[in-house]
């Protein structure tokens, strides 16, 4: 895997979601505020569910593997 994403850097883009959201609620968020490709192929590999919150989010992103 590639370097550590920042969980600063995601929640920046993902700013503005209303919760709950499904990954393909985050996946469309991210891009609209304009993360890389690294970040976008981050959120595509999260189980595909909802997530009740920020932290959710980044608990899923900081345990894929």
């Amino acid at each position: 895997m590639g370097k550590t994403l920042n969980p600063i850097e995601l929640q920046k883009h993902l700013s503005g979601v209303d919760y709950p959201a499904s990954r393909d609620d985050l996946v469309r968020a991210a891009r609209e505020h304009g993360a890389d490709d690294e970040l976008i192929k981050a959120l595509q590999e999260v189980p595909d569910r909802e997530y009740d919150g920020p932290n959710a989010v980044s608990k899923a992103v900081a345990g894929r593997s």
